[in-house]
This record gives structure tokens, C-alpha cells and sequence, in this order.
């Protein structure tokens, strides 16, 4: 019975189509595959375009120009003025360094070689100062002033052309060293400084922080 309902369906939807559109174009009422269309037709004539020969491209004509092709690039100059005048990372500078590294409860003072090998390293504790007395600011005063007359002493103030001061830090010694080298005590280093930087840990997010102290 569902087979000849089927039929008659089949009979009755075919019959609203006209005979030329029946003769071009088959039914396929009960299939349930997509039809698959060909694939275009390619062009022999034309180069497929890769990476790889778009590079080679560019690197010929890249070999091909001349030398002074960019000198007009940057008015009034010569190619050979075009030079990189930056100074690489990788490369090692002639300037000793003095670290300072202020925490709140102490002052450390580094002198390093442009090799980075340290000369003299001290804090607030060797020179005499204990417990809370390391962290005021008379204590890093005190320590800059020693680390100075170090400097003389050992003869090492020949060696050093250039200084760059590298701060760490917010602690009182900060402060401190700072106008021990402007005061009467950096006199003799202080025209040697070609470079201040600041080396200051910045958390972005990481670990929860220690809970603040509160006395009281």
C-alpha cells in the first residue's frame, strides 16, 4: 500500500514537468548523496605562485640593484655612511658599573668590571651597622662614603673611564647614595658617570603577595 502511494507521487510531481526539462535535466527525488561538481579547468599557461618562488624573486631582485640604488634614500649621504651605528646587544661596553641595591631593611653597594666580575661588594652590615640600624638612611649614607673611599685606596679610580649607576629599589639607601655621589664624597666619581638605569623588579600578576604588616 505505501509502495503504490509512493508511485502515484512520483507520477503526479513528474507530470508538472514539461517534456524538454525532463529530457535535459534527471530527477533525483530519492537520493541522499550530494552531487559533486568537477573541478575547474587549469590554465597551463599560467605559473603556480609559491613561497618559495616568491622568495627567489625577491632576492633577485634584491642581488640585482645596484649599491647606490637606496643612497637616495636619506638625503645628503653616501653609502658608505650607511652603516649601523647602534650598539648591539651581544656586544660588551667599557663602563663599570655600581649597583644599588635598596631594600627596606638594608643597602647594598656593588662595583663591577665591564665584564661583570665584582671589585667591591658591600652592605650596611659590614661597616658596623646591626639589626634595624641597617635599613635608615644614614646607614646607606655611611655606606656609599666607604665605598668610595674604597675606590681611591685600592687604585681603581685609573681604571674606570666610564660608570653607569644601576638602581634596585625604593629602600632609604636609595636616597642616600644618591647625595653621597652629589655631596663632597662623589666629588672624585662623579664626573665619570655617563649612564643612569633602573633595574626594579615589576610584578605583572604572578604570586599573591605577603599580607601587608599592621601594628597595632
Amino acid at each position: 500500500m505505501a509502495n503504490n502511494t509512493a508511485i502515484r507521487a512520483f507520477r503526479s510531481l513528474q507530470s508538472t514537468i514539461c517534456s524538454p526539462c525532463r529530457q535535459t535535466r534527471s530527477l533525483r527525488p530519492f537520493s541522499h548523496t550530494a552531487r559533486t561538481l568537477a573541478p575547474p579547468p587549469r590554465d597551463e599557461t599560467k605559473t603556480e605562485h609559491t613561497l618559495d618562488s616568491l622568495m627567489s624573486t625577491v632576492d633577485q631582485n634584491y642581488h640585482r640593484a645596484s649599491p647606490d640604488y637606496f643612497s637616495n634614500l636619506i638625503p645628503g649621504s653616501s653609502p658608505s655612511t650607511l652603516r649601523n651605528l647602534a650598539i648591539r646587544d651581544w656586544e660588551e661596553d667599557d663602563r663599570h658599573k655600581l649597583h644599588i641595591y635598596a631594600t627596606k631593611h638594608n643597602t647594598h653597594l656593588t662595583l663591577s668590571k665591564p665584564n661583570r666580575d665584582a671589585l667591591i661588594s658591600v652592605s650596611c652590615g659590614n661597616i658596623g651597622f646591626r639589626k634595624a640600624g641597617r635599613g635608615t638612611y644614614d646607614a646607606g649614607y655611611q655606606l656609599a662614603a666607604f665605598v668610595m673611599s674604597r675606590i681611591i685606596d685600592k687604585g681603581l679610580l685609573p681604571q674606570i673611564t666610564k660608570l653607569e649607576l644601576v638602581y634596585r629599589g625604593f629602600g632609604p639607601g636609595r636616597e642616600a647614595v644618591t647625595k653621597a655621589i652629589l655631596g663632597a664624597e662623589g666629588k672624585r666619581i662623579r664626573g665619570l658617570i655617563v649612564k643612569l638605569s633602573d633595574s626594579t623588579r615589576l610584578k605583572f600578576g604572578g604570586v599573591r603577595s605577603k599580607k601587608p604588616r599592621r601594628l597595632g
